[in-house]
């Protein structure tokens, strides 16, 4: 993968980062799902965000009984 390539994509991952970031803290905790649909990407990117800002220890998980929600470490 060319370098450009390589910084175009980690821009576009970092930006979907920030979406997500900034819809939890908009609209607190929500399922996984809900947040695929609501936030205006595709589905493969919002997820690679939610990877970034795990990574970073910026988002937390917990298990529902149906699914898993996601909302923003304190």
């Amino acid at each position: 993968m060319a370098t450009a390539t390589l910084e175009n994509e980690l821009d576009t991952i970092g930006t979907a980062a920030g979406m997500v970031w900034h819809f939890l803290g908009e609209n607190g905790p929500t399922t996984l799902s809900k947040l695929a649909k609501e936030v205006d990407l595709p589905r493969d990117k919002v997820m690679q965000g939610v990877g970034w800002l795990a990574r970073e220890g910026k988002v937390c998980f917990e298990d529902g009984p149906r699914s898993k929600t996601i909302r923003l470490c304190d």
